[in-house]
């Protein structure tokens, strides 16, 4: 079956495969700390916030859950250099949609969290003489993340996954790197492969972590 495969070309590839897969790396880091901080407090607004200030957080939140990722992809490509008149570039553009995307996922992951707090325990800290948000940095925040840790990464490895989608707006990302060096060695099969056995490694190889932080959390609950 693999006979009339050529797999001598993966290591010349190396270096340029590197470079994609470090952008796929930087890009998920990025989207994933900036998206918790934002989806925190877009939670936070959700939950506590006034009437405005939680009408616009839900509104963002359900219109980023409610469009496909690769139309915000390409919206945003194509509408911030037209309003700005300066191209923003492939890299950025993609830095800053998932950023904004995935802070809607995690707003809910991170409400879910701050919800299965108990309430007793933020009345508990108004008693001790904390205002509201010292409660929340040092009571509440700390319990969700602990309890939503593993959706958090388990969302975090979805995001990985998701990165091979700046694929079409010409960002080098792994994919797009397995494309080009595909082409360039007329191996285009091979690079694919490749590509999706490092997708299939590291994401499985996380989804484990996850299970097994999985199971620590519950013992120590």
């Amino acid at each position: 079956m693999f006979s009339n495969f050529d797999f001598s070309v993966i290591p010349a590839s190396l270096p340029f495969i590197g470079e994609g897969f470090l952008f796929s790396l930087n890009l998920t880091l990025v989207a994933m700390i900036v998206g918790i901080v934002l989806g925190t407090l877009l939670a936070l607004a959700r939950i506590h916030g006034n009437g405005p200030l939680a009408t616009l957080a839900t509104i963002y939140v359900n219109a980023m859950r409610s469009i496909p990722l690769l139309i915000v992809i390409l919206w945003l490509f194509l509408v911030i250099p037209f309003v700005t008149g300066t191209p923003l570039g492939a890299e950025k553009s993609a830095l800053i949609t998932f950023a904004l995307f995935e802070a809607a996922y995690y707003s809910e992951i991170m409400r879910a969290g701050i919800q299965s707090v108990a309430k007793g325990q933020v009345h508990a800290g108004f008693a001790l003489g904390m205002s509201y948000w010292q409660s929340m940095q040092l009571i509440v925040l700390p319990q969700a993340f602990r309890n939503m840790l593993p959706v958090l990464l388990t969302q975090t490895i979805i995001l990985f996954q998701d990165t091979s989608l700046v694929y079409i707006i010409g960002a080098k990302d792994l994919l797009k790197a397995a494309e080009i060096t595909g082409k360039n060695y007329n191996r285009p099969i091979e690079m694919y492969l490749f590509a999706a056995l490092i997708y299939f490694v590291i994401c499985f190889s996380l989804s484990t972590l996850v299970k097994r932080l999985q199971k620590r959390i519950a013992i120590v609950r």
